[in-house]
């Protein structure tokens, strides 16, 4: 059985000192420009030094029309450089592999934020969301190689494509509602092109050691689980990807399909072929036996989120005690603050989730 302090090796980009990751997880703290804002860096060096061994940005937009959040961090213009650039030195500095997710928010962008129109795939009058044309798919593919160039010459090992959570990329996935009659939409084939054109895309602008993830979230948001499954035997077999990250909100949950129920959403992937590519989930993972357990069910790593926010260094009390477990909820602000959660991350804390700050 793999332990979780053992090291993780890619085809492509450093290896990682252990099995532990911590999940991009939106957070605010930037600046309104996308620049970086320094309660994100110590967000973010805070759970290098916590033991991670690898910790990924927040989702930051490849373009001015994709920004979903106020506080979100960009990954869309040369004036992010310097900040990114920072923030890279900082990590590696303080021992981690370091990853930026790579996000378009499409039908869930802010046009209060970006100051221009709202794109998705289909017109969506409601959202005030206007189609994409078939060029401007192309456009968008190429602003997420662009962003990863950005990213690998601010210094990170590797970057994330987001294709989960109802953001641009999963919007492309949605069976309900993508009847797309270009490429791009109708047929799984066509509503899965996307992806693999934004991942050939960014191997052909970034270097050999550039390490690459994509995230896929198999259920909700108009995502087929059997088409999850079809997508994510797809990429594991294209070999262009260093690891696919699951977020499957619980790990170990039933599948909402009736035609899955019996099994746990983890067993669904696991048995995929998945040659050098390595394959991590996430979703309430707080304690050591339940990240051993998702090893043990044939996980190569996981992805901590809520205990990463409880905790900067959950990985190394992790790695030193198998029965840690985080803290159990709601806790004090007083706490969050000194674990480096800055004062708009707090606020959207109390705010959105229940029962997280007392």
């Amino acid at each position: 059985m793999t332990d979780l302090s053992a090291p993780l090796h890619f085809e492509r980009g450093p290896a990682w000192h252990n099995r532990l990751a911590l999940a991009p997880l939106t957070n605010m703290q930037s600046n309104a420009d996308g620049s970086l804002h320094d309660d994100e860096y110590q967000w973010l060096v805070r759970r290098a030094q916590g033991g991670f061994a690898m910790v990924m940005t927040c989702a930051a937009h490849v373009s001015r029309d994709g920004q979903a959040f106020d506080g979100q961090l960009g990954v869309c213009d040369d004036r992010h450089l310097p900040g990114l650039t920072r923030l890279a030195a900082g990590l590696r500095a303080a021992g981690a592999v370091s990853s930026v997710q790579l996000q378009h928010g499409g039908r869930r962008a802010d046009r209060q934020l970006t100051g221009v129109p709202v794109v998705a795939p289909w017109d969506e009058p409601e959202k005030g969301a206007t189609a994409l044309t078939t060029a401007q798919v192309e456009r968008v593919v190429l602003d997420f190689a662009d962003a990863a160039v950005r990213a690998e010459k601010a210094g990170f090992d590797g970057a994330e494509i987001h294709g989960a959570h109802g953001y641009l990329v999963a919007q492309f996935l949605d069976a309900r509602r993508n009847h797309r009659t270009d490429r791009y939409g109708g047929s799984a084939e066509n509503r899965f092109r996307i992806v693999h054109e934004i991942i050939a895309a960014i191997r052909s602008a970034t270097s050999s050691n550039f390490q690459l993830g994509l995230r896929l979230s198999p259920e909700r948001y108009g995502i087929v689980l059997d088409e999850a499954r079809v997508l994510a035997a797809d990429v594991l077999a294209d070999g262009q990807l260093d690891y696919l990250d699951l977020s499957l909100w619980d790990a170990f949950k039933e599948p909402h399909e009736e035609a899955h129920r019996g099994r746990r959403l983890i067993e669904v992937f696991m048995d995929l072929p998945r040659g050098n590519t390595r394959v991590g989930v996430a979703g309430k993972i707080t304690d050591v036996p339940t990240a051993r357990r998702c090893l043990e069910s044939g996980a190569d790593f996981v992805l901590i989120g809520k205990a990463a926010i409880l905790h900067h260094d959950f990985a190394r009390r992790a790695l030193a005690d198998p029965t840690y477990r985080a803290a159990a909820l709601p806790v004090s602000r007083e706490h969050l603050t000194a674990e480096a959660v800055g004062p708009r991350f707090l606020n959207y804390l109390a705010t959105n989730w229940d029962d997280f700050v007392a």
